[in-house]
Formats: structure tokens, C-alpha cells, sequence
């Protein structure tokens, strides 16, 4: 089932990422849904990238609580969406109920264009941006471009620091 790809404005709930990365989509996509690869950048996990299928994101930082995951959406290479339900509270001690966006866009030199929009956070909250490494504003948030070489080294291996 084909998802509606037509751009759209990004929420105001949302912390946006764009980034132009050297692999083609097909690697970045296995970056994204195999378990070992995620794990590698993001954290331990259980995916498995198919519409309907739950998984967990484990061992967050700062709470040890898995993050309870579903996936809502998943095209192979071009996007993945998913459900990402922390266990603990945000800053206004709500459970975090929120809704991360990959897409993928092949680029003419062969590589990928990559946004990723978590989205649902609610204004006032203090979100958690570890796509960025930085703490989102308390104010509804604002896209937030981010250099490349920091989601490259996020792919060499190395997590993403993660900011409560």
C-alpha cells in the first residue's frame, strides 16, 4: 500500500532532520530496519519493518525503560514510520506518545536524501531530540537543520547523544 509522499508542512509538534548522506536509499533503509544496523546508531532493538509488526527500542538512556514501538507505515526503500512510546514521563510528567517519519529520496550522485520528523510533542513539554543532540525548545518546535557529518558519524557506528 502506497502512502500519500506529497510534501507537507512540518507540525508544529515536530523536531525535523534533514540530511544528504553518501549511500544509496537501499543501505540507508537497512540502516533503518535491520535490528543489528539500528542498534548500531540508535539503540538495542527488535524491528522488523512491516506494517502492524510491534517492536521495542531498549536500554534508553537516562531510564533504562524500552521504548514501545509499532510500525505504521513501511515502504521499502522510500519510507518508514513508526509509533515511539516511552515507558517514563516528559518534562510535564505525560507518558511521550509520539510518531517518527523516515523518508527516503535517491539524490543524482547516487545517494540519499534523508528527513526524519518526530512529531507529537506537546507544546509546553520539554521533547526529546536525539535526532538533533541538542534539548528542543519549550515553544512549538522549528525545523532544525543538521549537519551531515553528524548523522555520518551516527552511521559509522556511534549513537546519536541523547538529550532528555
Amino acid at each position: 500500500m502506497m502512502s500519500d509522499l506529497k510534501p507537507r508542512p512540518d507540525p508544529a509538534d515536530a523536531v525535523v532532520v534533514d540530511c544528504d548522506l553518501a549511500h544509496p536509499p537501499e543501505k540507508v533503509w537497512r540502516a533503518l530496519t535491520e535490528p543489528k544496523l539500528l542498534g548500531a546508531w540508535l539503540l538495542p532493538n527488535d524491528i522488523r519493518a512491516e506494517e502492524g509488526r510491534r517492536f521495542n527500542l531498549r536500554d534508553a538512556p537516562g531510564t533504562g525503560a524500552p521504548i514501545d514501538c509499532e510500525v505504521l507505515a513501511a515502504e521499502k526503500p522510500r519510507l518508514l514510520r513508526y509509533s515511539w512510546r516511552g515507558r517514563g514521563e516528559d518534562a510535564g510528567g505525560r507518558p511521550l506518545d509520539t510518531v517518527v517519519t523516515f523518508t527516503l529520496d535517491g539524490t543524482a550522485a547516487g545517494g540519499t536524501r534523508l528527513r526524519i520528523v518526530h512529531s507529537g510533542f506537546r507544546i509546553g513539554a520539554r521533547a526529546t531530540a536525539l535526532w538533533t543532540g541538542t534539548p528542543a525548545p519549550r515553544r512549538p518546535a522549528r525545523r532544525r537543520p543538521v549537519a551531515a557529518s553528524r548523522i555520518t558519524v551516527a552511521t559509522a557506528g556511534r549513537r546519536l547523544r541523547w538529550v532528555a
